[in-house]
């Protein structure tokens, strides 16, 4: 999909186990994972780096991730299930996105596994940008 690296927060953050590197299929030995201990800090560094930043989250500010361009240098940040973006992570975003989803026989669900919502928005940010090359 286009991935350049992966950022995790050395804190509050599931580690790089035996475990997650098998189940990556290799990904985690090809794909540069920084772990970092300040988020914000990092955040504000790929900014000035010329990278859009987006955050995910249910907000009254987000806009439907499909709406976003997605077509530039971008990061993607998501947040933990549950959770969410912690404050000072989702004010370091430069926009707000959601993955928007049709409510079921239970209500809205607006809630999604943290790897389905990164292969979505990932899904979203290659499709935009496979349309872009199309008609460049």
């Amino acid at each position: 999909m286009g991935v350049d690296a992966v950022v995790c927060p050395k804190h509050h953050a599931a580690s790089l186990t035996p475990t997650v590197a098998k189940v990556s299929v290799g990904a985690a030995e090809m794909m540069p994972i920084v772990s970092v201990t300040n988020l914000a800090r990092t955040l504000s560094q790929i900014k000035n780096a010329g990278v859009f930043v987006f955050g995910t989250a249910l907000s009254e500010e987000a806009k439907p991730i499909h709406a976003a361009d997605l077509t530039g240098k971008t990061a993607i940040i998501m947040g933990s299930e549950g959770e969410g973006m912690r404050r000072l992570t989702m004010e370091s975003c430069d926009e707000l996105v959601y993955i928007p989803m049709s409510g079921n026989e239970h209500g809205n669900l607006q809630s999604l596994n943290v790897s389905v919502a990164t292969g979505m928005a990932l899904y979203e940010v290659n499709r935009q940008r496979t349309l872009a090359a199309g008609q460049a």
